[in-house]
């Protein structure tokens, strides 16, 4: 038996593997939503769960939230991302191993990332003790305070931790091969670096950049540990409000907080096909200009 044939399917069974158990939960979500579990009893399917949530009156503040701190933490992380990666890459940073301190936040748990911002930034965190040693304020609990608010600033600037540096690595492999050949045809040609930068590098690295707001905005709509950690009382982030239902010790009320995940599925492939489209009409627009 030839093993070389074989190896192919080998080398691609770990993802679809993972691909197996995501789409099994994904339809095993999708069916307790609708009343089907068997071990609590449930066997009629149903919509009355989805009508229940969608009348709650914590679910639109609950969702107005967290498209709120998604929206703002994955523009904000990809435009650093960007500006930052561009910075490494015409100094020469890429090269040096120091460059490799961006992996870092990428493989720490979000939960540890939470824990971090919170062990910074609350009132009795390091930074505020620091300031009152520094007597910039007369007691750590004049320092602002940037976790728990309205604003959910301690959310968004946990998810800027972990984005900003998976921005950085998804750019950076494509802006460099730009900027090492196109990029330097551009500069010795007449252009200044903010033209080629602005007219050739970005434009090039469009796709993968749209292709980093759509993963760090679908995680962060999704996750529930940051919010979970450092966001309001009420009203709780979808994420949160759905792990919440989930843990009630009642097995019966399982479908509600299924019903709540099923929400955020249809919402974030809602988001993704508006967001394919206005990506898809933009490269036509390009194009367009581009030919004449």
């Amino acid at each position: 038996m030839d093993h070389s044939k074989l190896k192919p399917y080998v080398m691609i069974l770990p993802v679809v593997l993972l691909m197996g158990v995501f789409i099994y939960s994904l339809l095993n979500t999708l069916i307790q939503s609708f009343g089907i579990l068997p071990a609590a009893g449930l066997n009629k399917w149903t919509l009355s769960y989805y009508q229940a949530v969608l009348s709650r009156g914590d679910l639109f503040p609950s969702l107005q939230l967290s498209l709120y701190y998604s929206l703002v933490s994955s523009i904000l992380a990809v435009i650093l991302g960007v500006l930052m990666s561009a910075l490494a890459v015409s100094s020469g940073f890429t090269r040096k191993k120091l460059f490799q301190i961006f992996k870092v936040p990428i493989i720490v748990p979000h939960l540890v990332a939470a824990l971090l911002i919170l062990n910074l930034f609350s009132q009795s965190g390091i930074i505020s003790r620091v300031l009152y040693q520094l007597n910039w304020v007369q007691s750590p609990q004049q320092f602002p305070s940037v976790l728990f608010d309205s604003h959910a600033l301690g959310i968004i600037l946990a998810y800027l931790w972990k984005e900003v540096p998976f921005v950085i690595l998804m750019v950076v492999t494509i802006m460099e091969k730009i900027d090492g050949s196109i990029g330097e045809a551009a500069v010795n040609l007449g252009a200044s670096k903010f033209k080629t930068f602005y007219s050739i590098t970005l434009p090039l690295c469009l796709p993968t950049i749209y292709t980093s707001f759509l993963l760090v905005f679908a995680y962060s709509f999704g996750a529930f540990e940051i919010p979970f950690l450092l966001g309001m009382t009420s009203p709780k982030a979808l994420p949160v409000l759905a792990y919440v239902e989930f843990t009630y010790p009642d097995l019966s009320h399982r479908p509600y907080a299924m019903a709540l995940n099923g929400i955020m599925v249809v919402l974030s492939v809602m988001l993704t096909y508006i967001y394919y489209r206005i990506f898809k009409k933009g490269q036509k627009a390009k194009a367009g200009e581009d030919y004449q």
